[in-house]
């Protein structure tokens, strides 16, 4: 097998290493790493949790002595800075012996970009970059973007029935998409780093936004858009267990003693911009973002599904669509408010994939244009 075969199979293992990591290592990337010593694989790891060991420190401590003369394969390129809550990995890959460095891409963020590779290089290792670059940044795109940006990355997921209705012209929604379909979105809720709906969501189905899956699972931080702060204080996501994990974003017309009196819950209450009446996304998206959050998953009603694609804050879309036909000007679509007068200004939509899912089926897709900014 040809060397640069070899860097593609061994790469490949360190980037489903890292994946390991998903859900738990945010606002940290996904890392994993494997140490090769003489065609035999002596150490690997991967980033576990926030404030845990890096990839490279556990793959090192496993390979040892073995280390010497080997190459060592990493996802992420290394830290050198030392800012942050764990050791630079640096100075441990250079102590380790190890005699090359194979790394799938650049760290963006400017505190590392090039400054890892670089002190590698400077002392006397072989380095090679860009092994599995695309998969390696697929992986890390929420991190990508939030380090890019200053914004969390952002997916718009409903479940739908096939002419597009998420309910009832009762208001009826539970269930349109079947058991594998819920199951698969509540493994997506422990993947993000928050969870986004409507005030009108809260009223109507007075949710929980939790991960329920067995086992140890992340839970996503809540985000309710409430420019009114209407929520009631006895709501689910405000129970005692929750309301340290929520945050409401809401407006200066919502009364000062509403506000007060959430925040004395202990919810964390965004008082943001207004935009068209409603609370700024944008605004609100910024401000996640100093909070450190990399991704979020909107999962509201019609009216702010629209607001999020009109307002163009929309990344990803994730479409579950059961084998149904509700049909009905009165029942609800999956995009509320007013439709454009002219196709040319749809939101359109890259890399669609779909496949089945249960009974059903799931639509993905990247949003390629986006409309307005606010």
């Amino acid at each position: 097998m040809k060397a640069s075969d070899l860097d593609t199979k061994y790469m490949a293992l360190a980037i489903r290493l890292a994946a390991r990591g998903r859900g738990f290592t945010s606002p940290n990337p996904m890392v994993g790493a494997v140490v090769v010593a003489k065609g035999r694989i002596v150490g690997q790891g991967y980033h576990p949790r926030l404030g845990g060991p890096h990839a490279e420190v556990v793959a090192l401590r496993k390979a040892g002595w073995r280390a010497r003369g080997a190459t060592l394969y990493v996802s992420l390129e290394p830290c050198s800075h030392t800012d942050k809550r764990t050791p630079p990995c640096v100075p441990l890959i250079i102590a380790s012996r190890v005699r090359r460095v194979v790394v799938a891409m650049r760290d963006p963020n400017p505190r590392v970009s090039g400054r890892g590779i670089a002190s590698l290089r400077r002392a006397g290792l072989d380095v090679r970059v860009g092994c599995l670059r695309e998969v390696a940044e697929r992986l890390n795109e929420a991190y990508c973007h939030w380090i890019r940006t200053g914004r969390p990355l952002v997916t718009l997921k409903a479940g739908m029935t096939l002419d597009g209705k998420i309910a009832t012209a009762a208001g009826e929604s539970r269930w349109i998409t079947g058991e594998v379909a819920r199951r698969h979105a509540h493994h997506l809720r422990a993947e993000v780093d928050a969870v986004m709906v409507g005030i009108g969501t809260v009223l109507r189905d007075d949710p929980r936004l939790t991960a329920r899956l067995p086992g140890r699972v992340h839970q996503p931080l809540r985000v309710i858009v409430d420019s009114r702060a209407r929520i009631p204080l006895m709501a689910n996501v405000l129970s005692s267990a929750l309301r340290g994990g929520t945050v409401i974003g809401t407006t200066d017309r919502a009364p000062r003693r509403r506000v007060e009196r959430l925040r004395a819950l202990g919810t964390n209450v965004l008082v943001l911009p207004v935009r068209e009446g409603h609370v700024s996304l944008s605004a609100l998206l910024s401000q996640l973002g100093r909070l450190k959050v990399t991704s979020v998953m909107i999962e509201g009603g019609s009216t702010l599904n629209a607001s999020a694609l009109c307002h163009g804050i929309v990344n990803r879309v994730r479409l579950y669509i059961a084998p149904r036909l509700l049909g009905g000007q009165d029942a609800k679509g999956v995009l509320g408010g007013w439709a454009p007068k002219r196709l040319a200004e749809a939101v359109s939509l890259t890399e669609v994939k779909v496949r089945s899912m249960g009974e059903g089926l799931l639509l993905e897709g990247i949003v390629n244009i986006r409309r307005r900014s606010g």
